[in-house]
This record gives C-alpha cells, structure tokens and sequence, in this order.
C-alpha cells in the first residue's frame, strides 16, 4: 500500500490541541506500518519548520522516531515541502531517513503515474502579491541571512505568528471554487503530460475527489477532520478519514 498525507500542521494550537493532534497522527503512522511500502507526506506537515546548521525546533520526538523506525524497516518515506516547512535541510534525511524533495514528483506506483505536490505556489501568476511572497520565502539568500541574524528562539516565535496567520485564512468557510486554480493546473499540465493517472494534492485544508477529467484528490488539515489517501496494488486510490 501507498499512503500520503498532508496539513498535519504539527505544533500548532494550544499545547493541548497541538499534542492531541500529534497523537492522532502517531496512532495513523502505527497502523500503516504492517502494509505500507511507501508514505508520502505532502507538505504541511509542521505548522512552521526552519532548520539551522545546527538547530532545530523542538518536539515531535515521538513522530520523528516512528518516521525512523518505519524508514529503518524498509518504508519508503517521502516528504515534499509546503509554504509552512519549505526551510528544511538534511536534518530529517540524515536522522530519520526521509527522502525530501522541495517541489512536485511523478511516481510509477502500482501501474499508476502519479503527479504529487503539496499546491502552494501553482497557477498564482494572477496573485501578484502572492508570487512576491513566495519569491521572498524562497529566497536562498534570505534564508541565509534570517539564520545568521535572527535567534532561533526569534525565528521560531516570529514562524508561528506567521503560520497561525495563514493556517486562520485557510480554515475560514470556503467553498469548492477555492479548488479551481489546482483543477486548472492538472488539466493544463494533464493535456500535455497525457500518462498521468491521479493528481494528488494538499494545501487548501478541503477534502475532494474530483474527475477533470482524470482523478484529482485533495486532502483536508488534520484539526478539522483526520484524512488520508491510500492506493493499494491495483492501482485503487481512495481518499478516507479516520
């Protein structure tokens, strides 16, 4: 079985909701292990996550360790960036065995083309202010300079404000057309790339499973509602929540 998540968001809230939220996903990774060959986290997965040279946030002990585990018995574990932990650098691939990319992936899974992406920064050249934004965010040199000028204990207080910001405007009450710029993208990137069998994305905090006329699946945040998508060996791909 292949399995992707996404919006975890770990760390975010309260301390109470943060931890009931981390233990729910440690549950999901423990039942998964028995039959799963690949995991795929699909951005988001901490609410805020910057890595220096040699720190790193604190907590998540317990999912980091399962992730190792789970790695060191021959899972596969894949993790693509999202707006909220685009700062990583080796510390996850070195310790807990986690293949990081920092864009989208096509994956060859049961006989099935994948296209796998968390869906920030796609099909935003209208959103002038939003391209700036992930330009700057993006930034090698910036990044540079945050870490070298900035206390980790600054950056960390300052990347939770932030975070909880845009977690807000995701969670108000929005409809299915907050949808449509990702369902534009795999059409266009559909018509040119005609193997591709599912589309598989995050970000937008709204479950869906929609034909465009391949399948497109969204996963939803882990606060609202716990969810997960799952394609067995042949080739069945199913969105669920726990």
């Amino acid at each position: 079985m292949y399995y992707f998540v996404s919006d975890i968001h770990l760390g975010s809230g309260d301390a109470s909701e943060a931890r009931a939220v981390e233990h729910r996903f440690l549950e999901f990774l423990r039942s998964i292990e028995h039959d799963a060959e690949a995991l795929f986290l699909v951005g988001d997965i901490f609410d805020f996550w910057f890595e220096y040279r040699r720190v790193v946030p604190k907590g998540f002990v317990r999912i980091l360790g399962q992730l190792a585990s789970m790695s060191d018995r021959g899972i596969r574990i894949v993790m693509l960036t999202g707006n909220h932990d685009m700062w990583m650098n080796d510390y996850l691939a070195e310790e807990c065995g986690v293949e990081l990319h920092f864009g989208p992936i096509v994956e060859q899974l049961s006989s099935k083309r994948c296209f796998i992406a968390h869906g920030d920064n796609m099909n935003i050249d209208n959103l002038p202010m939003l391209r700036l934004m992930n330009r700057l965010f993006r930034s090698r040199s910036l990044k540079w300079l945050f870490s070298w000028f900035v206390h980790p204990d600054l950056a960390l207080q300052f990347g939770h404000w932030w975070s909880g910001k845009s977690r807000k405007s995701h969670g108000e009450e929005r409809g299915a057309e907050v949808l449509q710029p990702l369902i534009d993208y795999a059409d266009e990137y559909g018509r040119e790339h005609s193997d591709i069998d599912y589309f598989i994305f995050g970000h937008m905090h709204r479950m869906a499973d929609v034909s465009s006329p391949r399948r497109l699946l969204f996963m939803g945040d882990w606060q609202s509602r716990p969810n997960y998508v799952a394609l067995d060996d042949k080739g069945t791909i199913t969105l669920k929540t726990i």
